[in-house]
């Protein structure tokens, strides 16, 4: 287990992987998908690719970490490493990970679903998005 990540005994976090359209239809479907019970910063967070589009529709209450645009399966593996180890520290119930593309998704469903992180997350399936 990496440090910093929650302990092993905590029920896993449901994460689900969000990918193509555009950054706002990327938002609007996480929007969709949160529940009033996972809609607090306490109950999920986003990690969303790009910047901002300033008009997406998540309330401002979220956990929402951005990462700089670029494969998170290569270039920004270590800051996607980094940012999920952060919010593993006081698991949320779900995890939403937006991705520009699904070039890479099977290696970064792989990657999730590996040590350390295979006792702490459950993976759902993608949400794909169209423009």
């Amino acid at each position: 287990m990496s440090p910093g990540v929650s302990a092993p005994d905590a029920p896993p976090t449901l994460l689900t992987l969000v990918t193509g359209g555009t950054g706002s239809a990327r938002e609007a479907a996480i929007a969709a998908a949160l529940t009033p019970a996972t809609s607090t910063a306490t109950s999920a967070a986003i990690i969303a690719e790009g910047i901002a589009s300033g008009t997406g529709p998540l309330d401002t209450h979220l956990r929402l970490h951005r990462i700089a645009p670029g494969c998170m399966c290569c270039i920004g593996n270590l800051t996607l490493r980094v940012t999920l180890n952060r919010i593993l520290r006081n698991p949320p119930q779900r995890i939403f990970i937006s991705l520009a593309t699904d070039t890479h998704l099977p290696q970064l469903q792989k990657f999730l679903a590996s040590a350390p992180y295979d006792g702490l997350l459950s993976l759902t399936d993608p949400i794909i998005c169209s423009d």
